[in-house]
C-alpha cells in the first residue's frame, strides 16, 4: 500500500533571501541578508510521506511549487538556524535532477517559526519510536518461546476464599460479630423525633388569638344586650304616672328624726322579738 501524504505544519506567509556564502564556521547570520527586500514572498508547508518529510515552498494564491528541501535529519545540514535570530533559517532546496542550493528563510512571527521546529522534532521522534518498535519486535520474534502450556498430567490448585454465606435471605459473614445489643450497624434516632407528653390536666391549652388592632369593641351595658336580642324589658318602661298612684308615689318622704339616745334603736328592736 502507497503511503499517503500528512500535513504536518502550514504557513501562509514565509519571505525567501539570496544569501551569501557562508563567512566562517561560526554559522550564518540574518543580518548579512536584505532583510527589508525579500526576494520571494509565499506560503510553506511541512508534508510527510511514510519516512520521508519535505519543506514545500508554495505560491499563495495557485498553489504551484515554488521549491522544497528534503530533511532528512534534525537538526542537521538540510535546515539550519542562524546565530543572530530565531525567525530566520537557511534550509537547503534540490530540484528531480539532483542539484542543491542555500537559501533563506524568515518569517513575521515568532511563533510561526517555533512550530516549525517543532513540526520537524515531532516527525523525527516518531521515527525513532517506529524503529524501536520494530527492534523489539523482532527480538521477541527471533528468540526463544515460553512455553506456558500445561504439561501432560500437570494440575494446579486454587484456593478460594469464601467471604460471605447466604443462608435464604438473611448474609452472614465469615467474621465473628461482637457480643452486645447495639454492634455500632444501627444508629438511634435523632433526638427530634422524640414525642413530649401531654400536659397535666388532659386538657390541650386553648390559643386566642388577639383581635386587629383599632377594631377592640367595648363591653356592652345589659340594656344595650337586651335592645340589641330584640326583647323589652318593661321594668324600664315609662307608662307615665296614674292618677291614682300619684298621690302615693308623690308624697315625699319624712325625714327620720334623729335620737339622742344611741342605744334607743337596739332597746326598740329588741323589745319587738320577745
Amino acid at each position: 500500500m502507497a503511503d499517503y501524504e500528512s500535513v504536518l505544519c502550514v504557513k501562509n506567509n514565509v519571505h525567501v533571501y539570496r544569501i551569501p556564502p557562508r563567512p566562517s564556521n561560526r554559522g550564518y547570520r540574518a543580518s548579512d541578508w536584505k532583510l527589508d527586500a525579500p526576494d520571494w514572498d509565499g506560503r510553506l508547508r511541512v508534508v510527510a510521506k511514510g519516512k520521508e518529510l519535505f519543506i514545500k515552498l508554495e505560491d499563495k494564491t495557485s498553489g504551484e511549487l515554488f521549491a522544497q528541501c528534503p530533511v532528512d535529519n534534525h537538526p542537521g545540514l538540510a535546515v539550519e538556524s542562524v546565530t543572530d535570530s530565531s525567525r530566520y533559517f537557511v534550509i537547503r532546496i534540490k530540484d528531480e535532477s539532483g542539484r542543491s542550493a542555500f537559501i533563506g528563510i524568515g518569517f513575521d512571527d515568532r511563533s510561526d517559526s517555533f512550530d516549525l521546529n517543532v513540526a520537524l522534532q515531532d516527525h523525527f521522534k516518531w521515527l525513532k519510536k517506529e524503529e524501536e518498535a520494530q527492534v523489539t519486535t523482532k527480538e521477541f520474534n527471533t528468540g526463544p518461546k515460553l512455553d506456558l502450556g500445561f504439561k501432560e498430567g500437570q494440575t494446579i490448585t486454587i484456593n478460594v476464599a469464601k467471604t460471605k454465606k447466604y443462608v435464604g435471605s438473611e448474609t452472614t459473614s465469615s467474621k465473628p460479630r461482637p457480643k452486645g445489643g447495639n454492634s455500632g450497624v444501627f444508629l438511634p434516632p435523632p433526638p427530634g423525633g422524640v414525642k413530649l407528653p401531654p400536659p397535666t390536666g388532659g386538657v390541650l391549652p386553648q390559643t386566642f388569638s388577639a383581635p386587629p388592632s383599632g377594631n377592640v369593641s367595648q363591653p356592652q351595658s345589659q340594656s344595650q344586650v337586651n335592645n340589641s336580642s330584640g326583647h323589652v324589658d318593661l321594668l324600664d318602661f315609662d307608662f307615665g304616672e296614674s292618677p291614682s298612684s300619684g298621690s302615693v308615689n308623690s308624697a315625699p318622704a319624712k325625714p327620720v328624726q334623729g335620737n339622742s339616745d344611741p342605744w334607743g334603736d337596739f332597746t326598740g328592736a329588741g323589745l319587738g322579738h320577745q
